[in-house]
């Protein structure tokens, strides 16, 4: 029961020589509070909402625009025992457990394996998932960005970041500031519970990371007051996301390969400058070094850093990524895909035994007119031999004829 009130302790929110009867000095509409952020909650179920309406009414005539077209999907053959196996054990059998399905199913190893990549290919998300998901948050951020950067870029902490500690704590927070904490809160929170029927990337784990280390460092800030360098850390962030959704928004959509290539340069700049440039050098600088201009360590002050290098830690992971993908580019002369895309590559794997029996067809066809080739030239050659030797016998008993005449 005493634990609550020793979280709400002063020393750990707040500098030394700051203490919550300081901050109630400050107006209530201009103070941040814990219990502001339950607003959050509703939001995030607008947002889920807005979506589902945005997923199904926008979205499709957009790709359409785009000429985005779903692939085609073979389905698999009705198999109660291998659908009940897929349901309840695995979606990708061992070789063991493959072996067993055969005596229970009567089938060869190469229909099982067929069998199971059909019914993991149905499982796939379309491309006009794809594309909501991706039109959805490019939307966002780009509204996210424009209300940010016009209600930020003629406040004095935008340019020099000193002015972001200055007066800490108790500096009033200004309206356009909290809505823009909210919307992004409330944002994340719906990512976070849409996260589960949403299309699953490699970077699944991350991402979850990533959305709870984002909602704790908007509430922890929000609470601590740590609004305007906050508002800079989002405005950073939404900078490349804009451009890296808006590629995948072509990517999907046929005839703009081009479009999206130069998208993605753009987005591979843009963040790597943001991420592993300016993040750390102006953003964790001001937390950890400038703000000590102003006032002592205390443990938000370290809880908030840590927070910051969980971020640069994903975004170190993600330039690894994203480079892969500009060396593919530049010097294979290709962008096959996205580095974070879906969990299962089951299309490719489809493509690819689709190759191989199409490999093994043509290599068995090809040994087919070689044996047919070989078979008929043995037959010339015998036919060859046997006329040769049938003639010099013709010619020697013709000889001998000859002879006794």
């Amino acid at each position: 029961m005493d634990l609550l009130p020793d979280v709400w302790r002063q020393d750990y929110w707040l500098p030394p020589g700051v203490s919550w009867e300081d901050m109630e000095k400050l107006a209530t509409s201009d103070r941040p509070r814990p219990q502001d952020l339950l607003l959050a909650l509703p939001l995030a179920l607008v947002f889920v909402g807005l979506r589902y309406a945005f997923e199904r009414v926008v979205a499709p005539p957009m790709g359409r625009c785009l000429g985005l077209r779903n692939r085609l999907k073979t389905t698999a053959s009705p198999s109660p025992k291998l659908e009940s196996f897929y349901a309840q054990q695995s979606r990708q059998p061992s070789q063991s457990e493959i072996l067993s399905l055969m005596s229970q199913c009567g089938k060869t190893q190469r229909q099982i394996e067929t069998w199971f990549r059909l019914r993991r290919n149905q499982d796939r998300p379309s491309n006009t998932k794809k594309f909501g998901e991706a039109a959805w948050r490019f939307f966002f951020y780009l509204i996210a960005f424009s209300a940010g950067l016009a209600c930020l870029y003629d406040r004095p902490w935008f340019w020099d970041h000193r002015e972001c500690w200055r007066n800490y704590p108790l500096q009033p927070v200004e309206r356009a500031h909290y809505w823009y904490y909210m919307l992004e809160l409330g944002f994340y929170c719906s990512l976070l519970l849409r996260i589960s029927v949403d299309v699953k990337r490699k970077d699944f784990k991350e991402q979850v990371i990533h959305h709870f280390a984002t909602i704790f460092l908007l509430s922890f800030s929000y609470c601590a007051n740590y609004i305007r360098i906050g508002t800079l850390v989002m405005l950073l962030h939404d900078s490349s996301d804009i451009l890296l959704e808006s590629a995948k928004t072509f990517h999907y959509g046929t005839g703009w390969r081009r479009t999206c290539d130069t998208l993605f340069v753009v987005f591979a700049l843009v963040f790597l400058v943001t991420r592993l440039v300016v993040f750390p050098s102006r953003i964790i600088h001001a937390t950890l070094v400038l703000s000590m201009e102003m006032f002592e360590p205390f443990a938000g002050y370290y809880f908030f850093n840590v927070l910051l290098m969980v971020l640069q830690a994903l975004h170190i992971f993600w330039a690894g990524l994203i480079l892969r993908m500009v060396y593919k580019f530049l010097f294979l002369g290709k962008l096959d895909k996205d580095e974070r895309s879906d969990e299962e590559s089951d299309v490719e794997e489809e493509e690819k035994d689709k190759g191989e029996e199409d490999a093994k067809d043509e290599g068995d066809y090809c040994w087919e007119r070689s044996k047919e080739a070989i078979n008929s030239k043995l037959t010339m050659l015998t036919n060859s031999c046997v006329l040769s030797t049938l003639t010099s016998r013709r010619a020697s008993a013709v000889d001998r004829m000859r002879k006794s005449q």
